[in-house]
């Protein structure tokens, strides 16, 4: 869930030059071009099932707005944003279309913040979810296949393809977890805020989104989010060795 509330024609200059600078790299380096198809299908699973994830959470809290919007889908058209999307193709993170919806239509056995909480948590699980997912597949294919299969042309593609699945859902799971609006994780943070530090951070949010664009040009999101990142790869690989044995 990626939304802009400030000057979005200031944000996609910012964004148009740096993907220049990137399309530029991959068009002069064939390798990393190779890569780039080959992170496309990940892209697609991540962005999708994302996105589906916010929708039908906040729809399970009594809010349609995503259902009659076409959002409760798992067609990537119905979620990709075209930015975003190259964004996480080129420089490994990345968003989808934002789903609305409406605090005011959950269930009233929560409150909205928690709704809210609950709703933007859903996203990052989902892709967490579907890294674990991959994983055992991946483990399942290297323990029943044959080392030929293995060293084949098909099996190669094959692996490839889903490790940087699973790469890409693990990014960007963790991404969204930045507690730095537009991000899910400036929402998931809010219940568990002392009153006065919630005040501050919706009397600041401008400011919030300008840190947050300044850490992500500049690279320091990666450098940050990137011990997270290799953490969370770890242990999902360690779980699926433990569970077939390897």
């Amino acid at each position: 869930m990626f939304n802009f509330n400030f000057d979005k024609k200031t944000m996609y200059i910012i964004i148009g030059i740096m993907l220049l600078f990137l399309v530029m790299q991959y068009a002069t380096n064939p390798g990393q071009l190779l890569g780039l198809l080959l992170s496309a299908p990940g892209v697609l699973i991540a962005i999708t099932f994302h996105e589906f994830a916010h929708g039908y959470a906040a729809y399970k809290l009594g809010d349609d707005t995503a259902k009659r919007q076409g959002r409760l889908s798992l067609n990537p058209f119905a979620h990709l944003d075209p930015i975003g999307t190259l964004m996480l193709l080129v420089a490994g993170f990345g968003w989808g279309k934002p789903v609305e919806v409406d605090p005011r239509n959950y269930t009233r056995k929560i409150s909205m913040e928690k709704g809210e909480a609950i709703v933007s948590l859903a996203g990052p699980l989902m892709n967490f979810i579907l890294a674990i997912i991959f994983t055992l597949i991946y483990c399942a294919i290297y323990k029943f296949t044959s080392a030929t299969f293995m060293a084949s042309t098909v099996g190669t593609v094959i692996m490839l393809l889903i490790s940087t699945t699973i790469s890409i859902n693990i990014g960007l799971g963790v991404f969204n977890l930045i507690p730095l609006p537009p991000l899910d994780g400036s929402k998931i943070i809010m219940p568990f805020l002392p009153y006065k530090a919630k005040e501050f951070f919706v009397n600041n949010e401008q400011i919030f989104y300008i840190v947050f664009v300044l850490i992500w040009i500049t690279g320091i999101a990666g450098t940050i989010i990137t011990p997270a990142i290799n953490w969370v790869s770890k242990g999902v690989l360690a779980l699926g060795k433990l569970i077939f044995g390897l």
